[in-house]
Formats: structure tokens, C-alpha cells, sequence
């Protein structure tokens, strides 16, 4: 047990590693597309693009006030935008019960392909 514990440290020591340098290099690539004033170019065997992605933020307390019944908080438990989507897709709650809740947010999804 004590090598898998070492290795499962190893892997996941190795993890952060991965996942800083691709932040980095992902805020590369953001700067290099804005420098260029470009959301999508094909650079050398690849095609890179920026995605637009609008997600919701829900304010807790506006939340409980536009769904006061506690079925629907015993559903939801906390406000978890793909919980409330579903439940909206079900019409279960009306969007239009919902307007003031949340807050839309933009973000940039990163997109490389080989060409």
C-alpha cells in the first residue's frame, strides 16, 4: 500500500505541474489571439479558437425568495446552475420566475484541433 500511496502522490505532484503550465500556456495562446485581434486562426498544424460560453450565477438569497417552497430547495439543495437548468427543462420552474436570480458571466473557452 505504501508504494501505491507514493505513486498516487507522484501523480497527482505531477498533475499540478501539468496543469499550471497549461495555464500558462493557454494565457499565451489568449494573448497571442488578442494581439492579432483574432478569435480563430490556424497556426502551423493547427486550428485555435476562442469559444464565448455565458454561464449563470445565482444569488442564493434572490434564489430562495423566487422559489420559496422548500420541495423545490429539497431538489436543489444548493443553487447548482445544471440542477436549475434541469428543472427549468422540465418545467418544473418557469424562466421567467427566475430573471432577477443570477448573473450572467462570459468565459473564454480555449479550443486547439490538429488540422
Amino acid at each position: 500500500m505504501d508504494k501505491t500511496v507514493r505513486r498516487y502522490y507522484q501523480q497527482k505532484q505531477k498533475q499540478k505541474e501539468i496543469e499550471q503550465e497549461l495555464s500558462e500556456l493557454r494565457s499565451d495562446i489568449l494573448a497571442y489571439l488578442a494581439a492579432q485581434e483574432a478569435s480563430e486562426l490556424e497556426i502551423g498544424s493547427h486550428k485555435v479558437k476562442i469559444v464565448l460560453q455565458e454561464r449563470k450565477e445565482y444569488d442564493d438569497n434572490k434564489l430562495f425568495e423566487a422559489l420559496p417552497d422548500p420541495e423545490l430547495w429539497r431538489l436543489l439543495s444548493k443553487p447548482d446552475t445544471s440542477k436549475i437548468a434541469s428543472l427549468v427543462k422540465l418545467n418544473v420552474i418557469t424562466e421567467d420566475r427566475l430573471k432577477d436570480t443570477f448573473a450572467t458571466k462570459t468565459v473564454r473557452l480555449l479550443q486547439v484541433d490538429k488540422k
